[in-house]
C-alpha cells in the first residue's frame, strides 16, 4: 500500500510540473509513474489473491494471478511508450516548441529519484524474500525510473542551454528504456504462463532426490511454479526387497530434502520397484511368489549343485481352494521362476490351506496339562538347554501348537543354537504325534 501511495504522490508532481514547463521528458515521465501507479495497484490485488489457499477449482493454489497481472503490466507500458514516442516524433518535426527548464522542474525529478530508489530496493528485499514475481516486476519498474529519470535531468540541462529538440530525445531514451524492461517482462511472465522451470531449478531438485539413500534412480522429474510455490512431481525407483515401510520412508526422506532447500515446496514422490544386481536367487523368488498375489513364501531353501540351483519352499493358497487351482498355481510359479532364473534346475513347491484366525477349541483339560509337563520333562533333559519358559498350547482342531522361550549359553554361536533347536523340534514331533507346529524363542543366558 505504501508503494501504491508513493507512486500517486510522484505522478501528481510530475503532471503538474510537466504541464507547467511543457517539457515532453517530465510528461512521459508522468505517464511513466501513472503507469506505476496502475501496476502497484494491479500488484497488490494480485498478492492479495494469490496467498488464498487451495481450493476445488484451483487445486495449485492462485499463484498464476501474479503473472496474469505483470502481463497486464507489460500491455500498458507499451502502451504508454507508443504515446511518448509519438508525441516525441511530433515535437521534432514540429518547427517550433516551447519547452521551459525550472528549478521545479530538476526539483521533482531529484524527488523523483530518491523515492524510486528506496521504494526499489524495499520491493526487491520482500520480492525476494517471498519468491514473488508480482513485486519483482514492480522493483523493476521502479528500477527503471531512476534511469528514466536522470535520462530526463540530462534532456532539461540541454533544454536550459537552449537545446529544446533534446528534450524529445530525452522522451525517446525514455520510451527505449520502458521497453526494454517490458521486453523482459512479457519473456518472463510468458514463460511463467507456460511453466517453464527456472535456470538452476531442475539440477537442484535433481541432485537433492539423487542425495536420498535408497534412492536407486531418478526416473523422472516435473516441475512447475505457481507464485512463490514450486510443484515437485518426482518417479524414483526402490530397491524391491525392502519392506514397504522402509520405502516410504525413502520418499519421507526426499520430501524433507527438498523442504530444506525449498520451504514453499509441493512434494509428490511415486517409488517403481528396481531389480538390484545383487538381488539373491532366494530374494528373486520371493519376489515371484509375492506378484502373484500370495503370501511371501516360508521355509524357502535354495541349494546348489554342479553349476545349477534347487530350489524347494512353502506357500499357503487361499482356504476351501481346490487341489487343481492350487497346481495350477504352483506350476504358474515355477515356470515363471524358469524363465526369470535360468540357473534354476528345478523348483519345489509344497502348496498348503491358508487359515488366518485359529480359534482355540475346549478340549480335555486334563490331557492338556499331561501334555505340558510330559513337554516340560523332555525339554530338561537336553544339558544343552538351560533353562525353559513360557510354555504354551494351543489347540488347533485335534493338534496342538506349541510355544515356547529356551536360554541357551550365550558364549555360543548362532549357528549351534540354531542346529540345537533343530533338534529339539525334531525330538518334540517325533514324541508327541499331537504336536501341529514348534516354535522356539532363544534367549541368551
Amino acid at each position: 500500500m505504501s508503494s501504491v501511495l508513493a507512486a500517486l504522490f510522484i505522478t501528481a508532481l510530475k503532471l503538474i510540473v510537466g504541464l507547467e514547463t511543457n517539457s515532453l521528458g517530465i510528461l512521459s515521465e508522468a505517464a511513466h509513474s501513472g503507469l506505476d501507479l496502475i501496476a502497484a495497484i494491479i500488484t497488490y490485488i494480485a498478492v492479495t489473491i494469490s496467498d488464498r489457499p487451495p481450493d476445488l477449482d484451483h487445486q495449485y493454489g492462485h499463484g498464476k494471478i501474479e503473472n496474469v497481472s505483470a502481463f497486464v503490466e507489460t500491455f500498458l507500458l507499451i502502451i504508454t511508450c507508443a504515446w511518448i514516442i509519438w508525441e516525441a516524433v511530433g515535437r521534432l518535426t514540429a518547427q517550433s516548441v516551447h519547452v521551459e527548464a525550472s528549478v521545479w522542474g530538476f526539483s521533482v525529478i531529484v524527488i523523483s529519484i530518491i523515492v524510486d530508489f528506496s521504494r526499489s530496493r524495499a520491493l526487491h528485499r520482500v520480492a525476494k524474500k517471498h519468491k514473488s514475481q508480482a513485486l519483482e516486476a514492480d522493483a523493476l519498474h521502479f528500477s527503471s525510473d531512476i534511469w528514466s529519470s536522470m535520462v530526463v535531468i540530462v534532456g532539461l540541462v540541454f533544454v536550459s542551454a537552449g537545446l529544446i529538440w533534446l528534450d524529445a530525445i530525452a522522451a525517446l531514451v525514455v520510451a527505449v528504456l520502458v521497453l526494454f524492461v517490458s521486453f523482459r517482462l512479457v519473456r518472463r511472465t510468458v514463460d511463467a504462463l507456460m511453466d517453464r522451470v527456472p535456470e538452476g531449478l531442475y539440477e537442484d531438485i535433481l541432485s537433492l532426490v539423487k542425495g536420498v539413500e535408497g534412492v536407486e534412480e531418478v526416473r523422472n522429474i516435473r516441475l512447475r511454479t505457481s507464485g512463490s510455490k514450486v510443484f515437485v512431481d518426482a518417479t524414483v525407483t526402490i530397491r524391491r526387497t525392502i519392506p514397504f515401510h522402509q520405502a516410504h520412508m525413502v520418499m519421507d526422506n526426499i520430501e524433507k530434502a527438498i523442504h530444506a532447500r525449498h520451504q514453499d515446496a509441493d512434494v509428490v514422490v511415486h517409488a517403481e520397484p528396481f531389480v538390484s544386481g545383487d538381488e539373491t536367487i532366494a530374494d528373486k523368488v520371493r519376489m515371484i511368489v509375492i506378484s502373484k498375489n500370495l503370501g511371501a513364501p516360508h521355509n524357502l531353501e535354495v541349494h546348489h549343485n554342479s553349476g545349477k540351483y534347487l530350489v524347494d519352499f512353502d506357500i499357503e493358497y487361499r482356504q476351501g481352494g481346490s487341489f487343481v487351482e492350487a497346481h495350477d498355481k504352483a506350476t504358474e510359479i515355477e515356470n515363471e521362476i524358469r524363465n526369470q532364473i535360468p540357473s534354476v534346475e528345478k523348483v519345489t513347491i509344497h502348496m498348503e490351506e491358508f487359515s488366518p484366525i485359529h480359534n482355540e477349541i475346549s478340549g480335555d483339560a486334563e490331557a492338556k496339562t499331561h501334555l505340558y509337563e510330559a513337554i516340560s520333562t523332555c525339554i530338561s533333559a537336553d544339558p544343552r538347554i538351560l533353562s525353559c519358559s513360557e510354555i504354551n498350547l494351543l489347540r488347533v482342531g485335534n493338534k496342538y501348537n506349541l510355544t515356547l522361550s529356551c536360554t541357551f549359553d550365550k558364549s555360543k554361536t548362532l549357528g549351534d543354537v540354531h542346529a540345537i533347536i533343530c533338534e529339539l523340534e525334531n525330538t518334540l514331533y517325533d514324541k508327541f504325534k499331537t504336536l501341529r507346529r514348534v516354535m522356539v524363542h532363544a534367549e541368551p543366558s
